[in-house]
């Protein structure tokens, strides 16, 4: 029988991650995004030369309406502790501007959230713990400063147009 340290960072993400966001009510189909590149890569000059660096990718991508994501999941092995992906999803978050961030390696998840709702900015949670999209929305709406229906719906068309049009 397989260990779970001997598990890929796919394997964690398809047995113990996806299944967790599944029981918290995130849907597959309309609310997740797997693998999702964000930025074509830095551009380098020397010279005449130039090259491209790296593209910036997160493993998930949480979506509570089309086009606004309000949440980033960084997956990693096993042999890694559960944390060892917050920094780089920090950093995705910041470019995003997402408030909610998780590593996991398929133990639990780590969270960093941005807008200290409980009075806690990280803590650990158990793989039943993962937030359901009504608790990430409202922490987002928080956070964006959205406090009324209209502004609700105000934000969700600007940045519907904004994903569709500026792509």
């Amino acid at each position: 029988m397989t260990s779970k340290k001997d598990l890929s960072e796919r394997d964690i993400c398809t047995k113990y991650i996806q299944p967790a966001l599944v029981k918290a009510g995130w849907d597959t189909l309309t609310q997740i995004r797997e693998e999702v590149s964000f930025t074509d890569g830095r551009i380098y000059v020397k010279g005449n030369l130039t090259s491209r660096g790296k593209q910036k990718r997160a493993d998930y991508i949480l979506y509570y309406k089309p086009n606004i994501p309000i949440a980033i999941i960084e997956a990693k092995s096993n042999k890694l502790s559960v944390n060892a992906g917050i920094q780089q999803g920090l950093n995705y978050a910041e470019i995003l501007d997402i408030p909610s961030v998780y590593s996991s390696n398929g133990d639990g998840f780590y969270e960093h959230d941005r807008t200290c709702t409980d009075g806690k900015i990280e803590k650990e949670l158990s793989l039943d713990e993962f937030p359901s999209p009504d608790v990430l929305w409202q922490r987002y709406k928080k956070y964006k400063g959205i406090e009324t229906q209209e502004q609700e719906r105000i934000s969700s068309n600007k940045l519907g147009f904004f994903y569709c049009c500026v792509r």
